[in-house]
Parts: structure tokens; sequence; C-alpha cells
């Protein structure tokens, strides 16, 4: 067995276990830190596929969308922050794991790397100019052409969903219109009736 392989199996392991921990985690601080390892271990095996660009745009785009995501969640749901405080002791063990694995990820790929040219063989044959960022590109744009179209017609059906979900119009919601407020006038609003007095017996 050589050194990628086992390499390769230790980020499977790892990304199958964390991918568990993302669905089976009731906090959803502690299902977001598994689910940045899960990217790291996925952008770990494309690594010693050496599919560099995949791997970085998973490292910055997704764990990027996806720490923000959550913080525009906690904001939206109005959560206690001095509860949080109080219990923030309690992430430190999942959070000190997750930082541990990934950083043990990090140095395998670093070892893979500088290990003799026949200890890992690549998993394809490479020239000099070699891109595997142009070769990913000719892939999707002939042979894939038609399911990315596919793919890129539901992700624009998905946004599309999301805005229409978000601006609908709720019974409950009681919306004002400025154009009427400034039209009002005073006969609008006001009404003088005219009561005889009254006389005392």
């Amino acid at each position: 067995m050589t050194a990628q392989t086992v390499i390769f199996y230790a980020f499977a392991a790892i990304l199958v276990f964390a991918a568990l921990r993302v669905i089976t985690s009731r906090n959803p601080v502690h299902s977001a830190l598994w689910l940045v390892l899960s990217f790291f271990s996925s952008a770990g095996v494309w690594m010693l596929l050496h599919a560099e660009f995949l791997a970085i745009a998973l490292v910055l785009v997704y764990v990027g969308a996806v720490m923000v995501l959550f913080l525009f969640v906690v904001m939206m749901l109005d959560v206690n922050f001095d509860k949080m405080r109080e219990g923030f002791r309690g992430y430190i063990p999942v959070g000190a794991t997750v930082g541990l694995l990934i950083l043990v990820e990090m140095a395998l790929v670093l070892i893979g790397g500088y290990l003799p040219a026949g200890a890992t063989p690549s998993p394809g044959q490479t020239g000099p100019g070699y891109s595997n960022t142009s070769a990913l590109g000719r892939q999707i744009y002939t042979d894939y052409a038609f399911p990315f179209e596919i793919a890129a017609v539901i992700l624009l059906v998905a946004i599309i969903a999301a805005i229409a979900l978000t601006h609908r119009t709720r019974r409950e919601t009681k919306y004002q219109n400025p154009n009427e407020q400034v039209k009002v006038s005073r006969a609008d609003r006001l009404r003088i009736i005219d009561m005889p007095l009254e006389k005392k017996e």
C-alpha cells in the first residue's frame, strides 16, 4: 500500500465521520464546525487527485459561504448571545478537535507532495504545460455542457423561489403606502361635530 493510498483512506474516513456528525449533532454550531471539516477533507482528496483549483474553490467559496450563512441565520433567529457566551467553553472540545484534524490533513497533503516521485503516483499523465483549470473548463463546456446548463437552471429556479418566498404577501403583516400618507388632507383625518350644549338642572 502506497503513501497516497493511506492518505486517501485517512481523508475518506474523516470525511465520512464528519458528514455523519453534521446530520446527527443537535447543536447547530457543532454541525457547522463538522461541515467545515468535511469540506476540508474533500479538498484534501481533490488535492491528491491534482485538482488544485477545485480544492481551493471548495475551501474559499463553500467554507466562507457556509460560515457567513450561519452567522446570518443566528442573527435572524434573534439568539440570546448572553446565554451563548455562558456555554462558550462547551464548544472548545469540538472546535479543538476539528482544528486539529484540519492541521493533520494539511500536513498529510504537504508530506505527500514532498515524497519521492515514485512514492505517490499521479492519477494521470501530466506534462510541463498542464493546467487542471483549463482541463476542467474543457470538460465542462464540451462533454458535460448539457448537465452544466441543467445545474445552472436549477440554481436559477432556486434563487427565484427564495426571492418569491421572501417577498410574499402575508395577511398578518400590515403595510404602509407612503403615497397615500402624503396625499392625506385634514378632512380625511379630522371630523368636527357640532353638539348642543347641555343644560344643568
